[in-house]
């Protein structure tokens, strides 16, 4: 299981928000550079970018900002946030960015998702952000009918073979990933399943690995403390 460190950008800021809610956010360093060269000294080799702007607005805010941090970085890097065109796509996979999540555009323009996979192939993954089972779109502000296995069986049938699952209620909470729904959904699709939300303390990530899940994300609990990055790495390492 790898583990992917995230960064979070609002306003140009490295920020933490809880359960998506944009006013709750929380700028929790002070360069994104600087952060990014803690993660890769580490042991990290990859990160997790997210335009939370970006996500809100429909188009890419951020997207400069994440490219420079991603070269300058030496990671792997997969970035998600605002990406509704193919434009967008290929923006970031022309510098340098490894993976692209597509989130809202998987329930809204699933054409897209086609499209992109069919150009790029496993360079594409899928973020499912559901709250009580149900996706959630547009930086999580837009209600759908869609519950998230059902979409993830969807993107599986279009090739997709990562996904990114967020439990919304767990983000940023501390409060441990949702083995349960994460589990369901590991059982019901191929794909590569990196669990996003609620990771707080090493027992989470034994609890993810045992789930036998492609990466964790892990946010919060590294900016806190909860979580020591070095350790989850290593850890992981010899699972």
């Amino acid at each position: 299981m790898i583990i992917l460190p995230a960064i979070d950008i609002k306003d140009g800021n490295c920020v933490r928000l809880q359960k998506g809610v944009y006013s709750t956010a929380q700028k929790v360093a002070d360069s994104p550079y600087e952060t990014a060269q803690g993660f890769k000294a580490a042991g990290a080799e990859w990160m997790h970018m997210v335009d939370l702007d970006g996500a809100k607005d429909a188009k890419l805010i951020n997207a400069d900002l994440i490219a420079d941090v991603a070269k300058t970085s030496g990671l792997r890097v997969e970035v998600g946030g605002g990406i509704r065109n193919m434009e967008a796509v290929e923006y970031y996979l022309s510098r340098g960015i490894d993976r692209v999540i597509l989130g809202s555009a998987a329930v809204k323009n699933p054409q897209l998702v086609k499209d992109a996979v069919k150009h790029y192939g496993d360079r594409i993954a899928v973020g499912i952000d559901a709250l009580d089972g149900m996706v959630r779109a547009e930086g999580w502000l837009d209600n759908s009918e869609i519950h998230y296995i059902e979409l993830a069986k969807r993107m599986e049938d279009v090739g997709v073979q990562t996904i990114i699952y967020t439990d919304i209620n767990q983000d940023g909470m501390l409060s441990g990933p949702n083995l349960k729904q994460l589990d369901d959904l590991s059982h019901e699709v191929g794909c590569n399943i990196i669990a996003s939300g609620g990771v707080a303390v090493l027992k989470d990530i034994l609890n993810l690995a045992e789930l036998d899940v492609y990466g964790a994300i892990c946010g919060k609990a590294i900016y806190s403390g909860t979580l020591d990055l070095q350790q989850a790495i290593e850890m992981t390492g010899n699972i």
